[in-house]
């Protein structure tokens, strides 16, 4: 089977924006609940081939979602169950091949039927235990993490931006860095001294692609839901305990907020834009934040988890003004350079959006994936759609938020230690009252999967404990019921640190112990390496 080919350049007149809608509008919709699955079933040929557990584990899929893609990808039902339950899979196995080829691993994507996992090498060493894995190797002529440097340098030369400068991004499947720009003759020489300042244009790792669609930013519980603030509007990207995510660009902190009833809702606890583009919004008592993405078809979708996608992954989004549209996810990590400046780490679909979907949930099978931040291109405009969206990890990352799920795959996350990378752990997974907490290799176990409720750290139905309620230096980190106590209240900062709110000190791996079992206390928070954690 021959490589896809990376997704030919987009000729639309429209320009890249951000979505916005400044109307004031409110609709009566009807909000009939559906409990449909999106869950994925095991490929079972793939599963003898591999040999590797799927992060999005098996049940039904969603009607709506094999109708949109049916509908978008023109695919049959058979093939859009074909190639759901492959991208179920092929995760783990990028996951297990990124690890084991180092230096030589060039990126993996999905062939352009979604039923092939495609890896990038650069030598036949590597190639050949791509092929041993049971995927297919492309031998190219750089690593993934020598583009990934190319793409930095770019994004370190903010002085030399313009408005002709649109997006770039690592583009895969043609092993290159990809800088959509308008080259006519009145900004060519501008989109030339950009790229001039990065190691690519002399060793031909950049490839510039002519665009007129210069990106902007889209202003305008559940995922796809419409809310305002003052006289615009946004759609609501995924529900998280407490609130919800949405785009960076849809208001500023402390922005008060209603719902698609006209209902006060909440306020925007926190919000970044440029530079990324997500926030956050904490709604009031009279909401209840639910795992569901609407598909503006009468039913819902249930998310699951948040395992990232990979390149060439189907993915649906939802908004008020579109409503529910699929596409493919065509690539990751890109900078956008909206008119108000840079916005990095962004990921592309061909999933077409337009104002007033700003915000609004991507969802790839029954785990989300981000919030719609921008386009280049319309749902209406006949051309080829640009939907740019941020990534919901690092939003989650960031305010020490957590997803709210039905389980089935990527339920909670791990507490992962920045100094020595082993997971907070339940020993022997048992969970009774009383078991000390310890750090262990990360194995994506339920005894390592913690999810922040009401600010508790709750693992197998059991609180993160401070033994004793003490305050002390020294204190140990056990699991224990959950009684509603200030000692198993905790807070994971920005900077990393996981902080108990009754001793205001920081889970602490006692003794600079980097052994597997080492134990966990609280201490005085000194910015060290042993007190840095990342929830994912």
């Amino acid at each position: 089977m021959a490589a896809a080919p990376s997704p030919p350049p987009p000729s639309s007149e429209q320009p890249l924006r951000c979505l916005g809608d400044s109307s004031r509008r409110f609709k009566s919709m009807t909000r009939r609940i559906d409990w449909l699955s999106t869950a994925t079933a095991m490929f079972t040929g793939l599963a003898a081939l591999m040999g590797l557990p799927s992060s999005a584990e098996a049940a039904d899929v969603s009607p709506e979602i094999v109708s949109a893609m049916r509908r978008d990808l023109g695919l049959t039902e058979e093939q859009v169950h074909r190639r759901l339950e492959f991208e179920a899979k092929a995760p783990a196995l990028e996951k297990r091949l990124r690890e084991e080829l180092g230096e030589t691993f060039a990126g993996a994507w999905l062939d352009a039927d979604g039923g092939q996992l495609i890896v990038g090498v650069t030598d036949e060493a590597g190639a050949a235990r791509v092929r041993k894995a049971g995927a297919r190797p492309q031998r190219v002529a750089r690593s993934q993490a020598q583009l990934e440097r190319v793409k930095a340098e770019l994004d370190a030369n903010v002085k030399a931006l313009s408005p002709a400068i649109h997006s770039w991004y690592v583009d895969l499947p043609t092993n290159t860095v990809v800088v959509y720009a308008d080259t006519s003759s009145q900004t060519k020489l501008r989109a030339d001294a950009f790229v001039a300042a990065s190691s690519g244009a002399k060793d031909g790792s950049i490839r510039v692609v002519h665009s007129t669609q210069a990106p902007q930013v889209a202003y305008d519980v559940r995922g796809g839901d419409p809310y305002y603030f003052g006289n615009s509007r946004c759609s609501i990207g995924f529900s998280v305990n407490g609130g919800f995510v949405t785009a960076g660009h849809c208001g500023g902190a402390g922005t008060p907020t209603t719902g698609y009833n006209g209902v006060a809702l909440g306020t925007i606890r926190a919000s970044v834009f440029p530079g990324n583009d997500f926030g956050w919004v904490a709604t009031n008592g009279s909401w209840t934040t639910q795992p569901w993405v609407y598909n503006y078809n009468g039913g819902n979708v249930t998310v699951a988890g948040s395992q990232e996608a990979p390149v060439g992954a189907s993915i649906c989004r939802s908004g008020y003004t579109t409503g529910w549209r699929c596409g493919t996810l065509d690539a990751k990590n890109i900078t956008v350079n909206y008119s108000v400046g840079p916005v990095y780490g962004l990921s592309r679909s061909n999933a077409c959006a337009d104002g007033g979907d700003s915000g609004g949930s991507f969802i790839s099978g029954n785990q989300a994936q981000g919030v719609t931040s921008g386009v280049a291109g319309t749902c209406a405009n006949g051309n080829p759609p640009q939907t740019f969206f941020q990534p919901i990890n690092p939003i989650l990352s960031t305010y020490g938020l957590t997803l709210r799920t039905t389980g089935g795959g990527g339920g909670g996350a791990s507490f992962i230690s920045r100094w020595n990378g082993k997971c907070i752990d339940v020993p022997n997974s048992n969970f009774s009252d009383g078991v000390q907490l310890q750090m262990y290799d990360c194995n994506n176990t339920s005894a390592q999967k913690w999810t922040f409720v009401n600010g508790t750290l709750q693992a197998g139905g059991k609180c993160m404990d401070v033994a004793w309620a003490s305050t002390a230096n020294g204190a140990a980190i056990q699991l224990a019921n959950c009684n509603g106590n200030a000692a198993q209240q905790f807070v994971l900062s920005g900077a990393g640190d996981l902080v108990s709110v009754l001793a205001n000190k920081c889970v602490d791996i006692k003794d600079w112990n980097s052994a597997n079992g080492a134990r966990l206390h609280i201490w005085e928070c000194a910015g060290t390496a042993n007190q840095k954690w990342d929830y994912r």
